[in-house]
């Protein structure tokens, strides 16, 4: 068996969103790094009670990969743990890169994100036919910055379904863009701690966005999903239409 480091995304908080390949992993590790700010104790919990638990928050990019790569080298099975999926703002680019250079494999093990949790708990589906059927995953800008293309500006035209994730901070601008676009009382879905035990949703409207943020003092593990599909329905999909024919129904 090729020995590798494994990247797994364990959804954002609650233990019964695992997948059962990271359930597998995380039961079976004997180094497991962790963001500690941002998975919940409870998940940590499935590991072997003799596995070392590193938390990382407190630590930078160069004493994590130093500690990794010492780890993998003592021969243990390390994985390392992040929010959510890790493949969505999870800068798991350059953790790779690093451990690359030392000629160590990778795995990248797929986690539930947030914006698909915070949908599901409105029952909201985020592509109705006739009203969108796109949904963009972004941010605002803050101290990352944001290609210009990609500006809140350019993406509000397409006045699709827009998830915008570590935005709590630059709401008062994001609304102030968004209403440029879409009708003020269009719904938004508001996430904090999604799915963790103090966590909670709340459906308002876009024209209320930064009044109920500041109300909240959200700052961070906080969502937006703003949506013309939200509460608005035109016409059922053609997809359990009778008189839709396709591969596994013909007429």
């Amino acid at each position: 068996m090729v020995r590798k480091i494994l990247f797994i995304g364990v959804g954002p908080g609650d233990p019964d969103l695992l997948t059962i390949k990271a359930m597998k992993e995380i039961k079976s590790s004997e180094v497991i790094f962790w963001a500690d700010s941002l998975i919940p104790e409870k998940i940590i919990n499935f590991a072997n009670k003799n596995s070392e638990k590193i938390r990382t928050s407190s630590l930078n990019l160069n004493e994590i990969m130093q500690k990794m790569i010492e780890k993998y080298k003592e021969g243990k099975k390390v994985i390392r743990l992040h929010d959510g999926d890790p493949c969505l703002f999870g800068a798991i680019t350059e953790q790779i890169e690093i451990l690359r250079q030392e000629n160590i494999r990778v795995e990248v093990i797929p986690g539930i994100s947030a914006f698909q949790v915070t949908a599901s708990y409105h029952q909201a589906e985020l592509t109705i036919p006739d009203i969108t059927q796109t949904i963009i995953l972004s941010r605002a800008g803050g101290r990352t910055g944001m290609p210009e293309r990609e500006s809140l500006k350019n993406l509000a035209q397409h006045k699709s379904s827009l998830c915008l994730y570590l935005s709590a901070r630059h709401i008062k601008e994001a609304e102030k863009t968004l209403l440029e676009f879409y009708s003020p009382n269009t719904k938004v879905i508001v996430g904090y701690r999604v799915s963790w035990e103090d966590g909670w949703t709340s459906l308002i409207n876009l024209k209320d966005m930064q009044k109920f943020s500041k109300e909240k003092k959200l700052i961070r593990t906080t969502i937006y999903i703003v949506s013309p599909a939200l509460g608005n329905f035109i016409k059922p999909s053609n997809l359990y239409d009778p008189n839709y024919n396709h591969l596994f129904r013909m007429s």
